[in-house]
């Protein structure tokens, strides 16, 4: 649902206009197919920049199906797995990442005015997720600590520090919200 001329639009997550934002997803899942593989997830860049504008469904499908075909075997789900903020087994690191993307699904959707069709129980297993993952407080000091150890994330904390939302606010702007980004309905673009 991007249209060209909504590439260079910003996004509520600052690092990214769309286009970027997009080529970071499809890493994310380029992650999770190495995780699957048992290689390191981390040995490539934040986004992905060599995909031309009409060629991101084809990419994102293809994507997916890389994943799919990386954890089809069961006991990977249980396997032990490392990320530099996050030692779990495989089928946490699969919700981790699953949280993720419906975090920046929702970035996309804001930017773009789309208001998708929601997945309740995915949104409901992704905030779980995101509240067990992610630590609260001052995880922008926490990241600029790691940072010594990992100069690629200098000045860019891999996540920001969560917004207050609402006992009553929707799971999907508690997961926004603790993703660090302010819940606001998608308006025109």
């Amino acid at each position: 649902g991007v249209r060209p001329e909504q590439m260079t639009l910003p996004t509520p997550c600052p690092e990214y206009d769309v286009r970027t934002l997009l080529g970071h997803m499809v890493i994310v899942f380029r992650r999770l197919v190495a995780l699957g593989n048992g290689t390191d997830p981390m040995d490539m860049p934040s986004h992905d920049e060599g995909v031309a504008d009409e060629e991101w469904p084809a990419t994102f499908l293809q994507a997916a199906h890389d994943v799919q075909a990386a954890w089809t075997d069961a006991a990977k789900l249980e396997q032990m797995m490392v990320l530099p903020w996050a030692t779990a087994p495989g089928a946490a690191m699969v919700a981790m990442y699953t949280a993720e993307l419906t975090v920046h699904t929702w970035d996309l959707a804001v930017a773009t005015g789309q208001q998708p069709a929601w997945h309740g129980p995915t949104i409901e297993a992704a905030l779980a997720t995101a509240l067990m993952a992610l630590p609260s407080g001052d995880r922008e000091a926490h990241f600029a600590a790691m940072a010594v150890d990992m100069p690629e994330i200098a000045g860019r904390p891999p996540f920001h520090n969560p917004v207050t939302t609402a006992d009553t606010a929707s799971a999907l702007d508690r997961l926004v919200g603790w993703y660090g980004r302010q819940p606001v309905e998608p308006s025109a673009a």
